[in-house]
């Protein structure tokens, strides 16, 4: 094992000990009272098993059969989620088949950033994450289970899921994906669309027709972004079956995968002899494999913030420093989508999850022994593949190598010696910046701020032409606290233009990017945020900004005593906090955590 990542995982653990000691005394004290359905008052378990087959009640009468909750985030507007439609009928047969029971104990809300991006609803999709571990913690309450499966995909789905379930530590679980859509229009077609629609080049009709192209059929969209790299951590960690997170949905192979998870989940529950309770699977070393994995594929900023709550939520105390120290010794050595033009599906072919694993573990870059859903405890199952032989699931072993080394490399010849992701500091703050997919020769940027506080005065200001020059976009009060964090990926596209012609531009927020922006320079998640009294919101017209991602150094260039005597400048922007279902969300914003510890309101965290 490689000894920063030693040393980073040890200090994770002692900085943790407290939280992670209480959190595991107090699920294992939950454990200790075991399947509780025998004992309870009649009226409670009738209630439980009313509209159940005879069969079915009779087995959940005693406590000798397992029942297992399925949590579904199925709904036939999100690509991704329509493939769970007939998830939970593959499931109830599996499980009825291998002895046991399940029951559909919940759904959650899952929304989709792509169809709200850059409108109102865009400003819930943050909050949504702890509103959806919390409507699995209403499933998951009845107290009917032994154990439970997870179907979720998307950007805050899967990081609520195992939020959720971690409340629900002393059960076991298996994360159930759906995989992603096939290829449809190549990911460099589509962004170059987008900016010919940018600058008038081209119509709706025509960008329609190219969106369409792009994401065209159920399943997951297919370039690398938070959706994608939260399968990718899932598997990492040890949460998902071996190879079993990109095959495509509504295939032989992944109905068989959905009802061997199915299966498994039966394997580990108290009743058995393997009982594997989330709790001890989500430990500091499978959230270092997380960090790991997202760092080696250059996955979403998103998840700077996801792990550190999902980490919270098992006692575990995660922070920037981690993925800072470990970006450094980490390489990335696979180029997707925004990384490269190829898409998952490419990434998949070339090897996968399994040969990606394979390489880390064979150089020490990742922990093997730690607790996972497969049939051996540690990571060795993971670098197999399933395949259908003759009608049957197995697994073999992946290939030696990667099959297609232009997305899919090695730790000797990596794309980048580094992480993609480098935390920054400075005057400004501290932040995040993603450069897997930024150019050498965008790295360093100075110059002159233009300051904004909604995301549709820059692009008004860019189609008036006022923006044809080297600046830096400061967008600010787009905190958690402020208007609930939206992504601003939809300023991308006219940056992109910009930075095309010629000229040095980059953007600085306390917002959040898209996990599939890419190539424009940025400084994100600056803490504090503004609405936090934070220095972005000091900054004024002119400034110069210096930005350098190879150092991680944020600072506006303004002499100290001077900056320090500003006073900051109101929010100018339009009210932020009405107007679809934005006022329900009042006391989620007030009580958010800082990016840097989860923007969360479930923990205390700042």
């Amino acid at each position: 094992m490689h000894p920063i990542i030693e040393k980073v995982t040890q200090d994770i653990v002692e900085r943790s000990h407290p939280t992670r000691s209480a959190y595991l005394k107090y699920i294992d004290a939950i454990a200790k009272n075991g399947p509780i359905r025998s004992g309870m008052g009649c009226g409670n378990l009738a209630h439980g098993f009313a509209a159940c087959s005879a069969a079915e009640k009779a087995d959940l009468t005693g406590d000798q059969k397992a029942n297992i909750a399925i949590i579904t985030s199925y709904n036939d507007m999100l690509s991704a989620h329509e493939p769970y439609k007939d998830a939970p009928d593959l499931i109830k047969a599996a499980i009825r088949e291998a002895g046991g029971v399940a029951q559909v104990a919940g759904g959650v809300p899952a929304m989709c950033d792509g169809i709200t991006q850059g409108q109102p609803g865009m400003e819930l999709s943050l909050f949504s994450r702890d509103l959806i571990a919390m409507t699995t913690a209403i499933g998951m309450s009845h107290n009917m289970f032994d154990g439970a499966l997870y179907l979720g995909v998307c950007d805050k789905i899967v990081p609520g899921l195992l939020i959720g379930a971690l409340s629900f530590g002393h059960l076991p679980a298996v994360f159930v994906p759906a995989g992603p859509m096939p290829s449809g229009l190549t990911n460099k077609e589509k962004a170059r669309a987008r900016q010919a629609y940018a600058v008038g080049k081209i119509g709706r009709k025509e960008l329609l027709e190219a969106e369409s192209a792009s994401y065209h059929s159920p399943g997951t969209c297919t370039f690398y972004g938070t959706a994608n790299s939260n399968q990718m951590m899932m598997e990492i960690m040890g949460l998902h079956l071996p190879g079993s997170s990109f095959v495509n949905p509504y295939t032989p192979l992944r109905d068989e995968l959905t009802k061997a998870a199915a299966k498994q989940v039966l394997k580990f529950t108290a009743l058995g002899d393997d009982y594997r309770p989330i709790a001890h699977m989500v430990s500091e070393k499978a959230i270092v494999n997380a960090v790991i994995g997202l760092l080696a594929t250059g996955g979403s900023t998103n998840h700077t913030m996801h792990l550190i709550a999902i980490a919270r939520a098992s006692g575990i105390v995660l922070n920037w420093d981690d993925f800072d120290r470990l970006s450094k010794v980490v390489p990335l050595i696979a180029k997707i989508y925004p990384n490269g033009p190829a898409d998952v599906n490419h990434f998949q072919a070339a090897g996968g999850m399994g040969v990606l694993i394979a390489e880390l573990l064979r150089n020490g870059l990742l922990h093997a022994d730690i607790l996972t859903v497969a049939d051996q405890r540690g990571m060795d199952n993971y670098t197999q593949e399933p395949k259908l032989i003759d009608g049957q699931l197995v697994w073999e072993a992946v290939p030696e190598t990667s099959l297609d080394t232009e997305v899919l490399g090695t730790v000797a010849k990596p794309f980048a010696t580094g992480g993609g992701l480098h935390v920054m500091h400075g005057n400004l703050g501290r932040g995040i910046s993603k450069l897997s997919a930024v150019s050498e020769d965008h790295q360093i940027v100075q110059a002159p701020a233009i300051v904004f506080d909604d995301q549709e005065d820059m692009l008004a200001a860019f189609k008036r032409g006022e923006l044809e020059k080297d600046f830096v976009a400061v967008i600010r009060f787009q905190g958690p606290r402020s208007n609930g964090m939206p992504e601003l990926h939809k300023l991308t596209p006219p940056l992109g233009v910009l930075q095309d012609k010629g000229f040095k531009v980059a953007l600085v927020t306390d917002g959040r990017m898209s996990g599939a922006s890419g190539k424009v320079p940025s400084v994100i998640h600056l803490c504090p945020e503004c609405e936090a009294g934070g220095p972005l919101a000091k900054v004024l017209d002119g400034d110069i900004i210096s930005l350098n991602l190879q150092t991680g150094d944020a600072n506006v260039l303004v002499d100290e005593a001077e900056f320090n005597a500003r006073v900051a400048i109101p929010n100018r922007a339009k009210n932020h906090h009405y107007g679809m279902g934005r006022e329900m969300f009042g006391r989620f914003r007030l009580n958010a955590s800082s990016a840097e510890t989860g923007a969360s309101n479930l923990f205390v965290c700042d």
